[in-house]
């Protein structure tokens, strides 16, 4: 009997395992919030091992919301959010310069501050999370949902029941946009079903996402004609000669694709994930065209960079990709991952993104769900870095419109710290209620480009804030 039980817990460990993370290599001290790894076995056999952190709010977390954040890619590490977006720590850049050791610093405007937060590797090969055979490796849209789903089951009914009855939001950005609408009906069609455990889901956050890939790739010409990156002669004559049809083009149409040609060498050296930022990938041969649709064109999806290829980016001009040769050391120290309780020999290397060629990419429209969530009461936030060429702000502006449902507060300023932060529109049905921004000078990730920012609009829409007005009457 007692070999039997042994059996069951060394196999229950193997399914699911949890640990409290209390000190981290580069920080000084005792993390002053509640951080917790570990790993929830999905799919067959609990064949893949999905890790995720997960940190508790730092102002109360019996009461405040709980989110799920899903980082794009579609590969991407959870721990690349938490570090450079939302999460309560980053790096500091100026001590860990000069060959110094990455330090990581608290982040003062990190979203712990208002909500619970599980940052998760999505899927087999993303981060730390693996799995015990090849065919786990094998990923596409509806596995990665369905194996996020039953994650996120597992995590509230055998690890944290007691997060129940918090409000959960589903969040992420980019590539995630595709995905999330996907598990949000799952999760809506279970509890009208009665399936246990019942999640209270009240809404979704969503930052750059796509929603029509044909539609929001197209809308960067309209983008770039915007913000003056192309002539209004080479605009008319791309509507004229294209038709309006970009995303991969007839190639027998010979003006269009001479149009199409001076369009990317017009933007072609420009960074797309912030156009104010410089372009300074190692190599031009990885940028696809702008226009043939493929995937890894997301902005997420950066050529992997690690402490052998750090050697080869050049000190100057400063790049953004320069920040992110701290996450590779950092997380692929044996210390680190120590730290971490990731299982040993069950990964041979972190990486930011990690984009498998076996992906299967079979989403390209989610406009029918979304158009369910307007006759749900959830609420939904929806924002946009307004300098982010990768899925622009008149994209997603697009697909809301379309979506023809009321306009509850027109195209306003809203601010923070006394200054204009972006532009914010609402939208109601019934008690449906959608909340549009667009935050200013901001990139890809918006929460990267700009922390406070984004802190105080995700701040004042939890508290039912109205964003515009918030300069004047801030929320506590």
């Amino acid at each position: 009997m007692r070999f039997i039980l042994l059996v069951w817990f060394l196999i229950l460990d193997v399914v699911q395992s949890q640990s409290v993370v209390k000190t981290l290599p580069g920080f000084s001290g005792e993390l002053p919030f509640k951080l917790e790894t570990g790993y929830i076995g999905v799919g067959q056999s609990n064949g893949v091992q999905l890790f995720y952190y997960f940190v508790e709010s730092e102002r109360s977390p019996r009461d405040d919301p709980l989110m799920i954040w899903l980082t794009g890619g579609p590969g991407c590490s959870g721990l690349a959010a938490l570090l450079y977006e939302i999460g309560p720590l980053r790096f500091d850049y100026a001590k860990s310069s000069a060959g110094n050791k990455p330090t990581l610093a608290l982040n003062p405007y990190s979203w712990t501050k208002v909500a619970n937060i599980i940052f998760l590797d999505q899927f087999a090969g993303a981060g730390f999370s693996y799995s015990t055979t090849q065919e786990g490796y094998y990923n596409g849209d509806y596995k990665s949902i369905a194996e996020i789903y039953e994650f996120l089951r597992k995590w509230f009914r055998d690890v944290h029941p007691e997060f129940l009855p918090n409000p959960l939001y589903i969040s992420g950005g980019s590539y995630t946009g595709l995905t999330i609408p996907v598990i949000i009906q799952h999760i809506l069609d279970d509890n009208r079903a009665g399936q246990q455990p019942q999640l209270n889901l009240k809404g979704y956050v969503l930052g750059n996402p796509l929603a029509d890939v044909t539609s929001d790739l197209n809308l960067r010409i309209t983008f770039a004609h915007g913000h003056a990156l192309i002539s209004d002669q080479l605009y008319e004559s791309l509507k004229k000669n294209c038709k309006g049809k970009y995303v991969n083009a007839d190639p027998a149409n010979v003006a269009c694709a001479l149009d199409l040609q001076v369009y990317d060498w017009c933007v072609g050296k420009l960074f797309d994930e912030n156009i104010l930022e410089p372009h300074c990938r190692s190599s031009e041969s990885h940028k696809p065209n702008t226009f043939q649709w493929a995937r890894n064109n997301l902005g997420d999806g950066l050529e992997p960079i690690n402490e052998r290829t750090a050697t080869q980016l050049p000190a100057e001009p400063w790049c953004r990709e320069h920040n992110y040769i701290l996450s590779h050391i950092w997380a692929n120290a044996k210390i680190v991952q120590e730290a971490l309780y990731v299982r040993e020999g069950k990964k041979t290397g972190w990486m930011k993104c990690n984009i498998s060629s076996t992906y299967a990419y079979e989403i390209m429209n989610v406009m029918d769900y979304h158009q369910n969530f307007t006759r749900t009461g959830l609420q939904a936030l929806i924002y946009s870095g307004d300098h982010d060429s990768v899925v622009p702000y008149v994209a997603t502006e697009a697909w809301i419109e379309r979506l023809n449902i009321s306009l509850n507060s027109e195209w306003e300023p809203w601010f923070a710290d006394g200054q204009v932060a972006g532009y914010t529109m609402q939208y109601t049905h019934n008690s449906f209620v959608l909340t549009y921004a667009t935050i200013k000078g901001a990139g890809h990730a918006a929460p990267e480009y700009k922390p406070q920012q984004s802190q105080a609009m995700l701040k004042r829409w939890f508290a039912y804030y109205p964003l515009l007005r918030a300069d004047q009457h801030s929320p506590s």
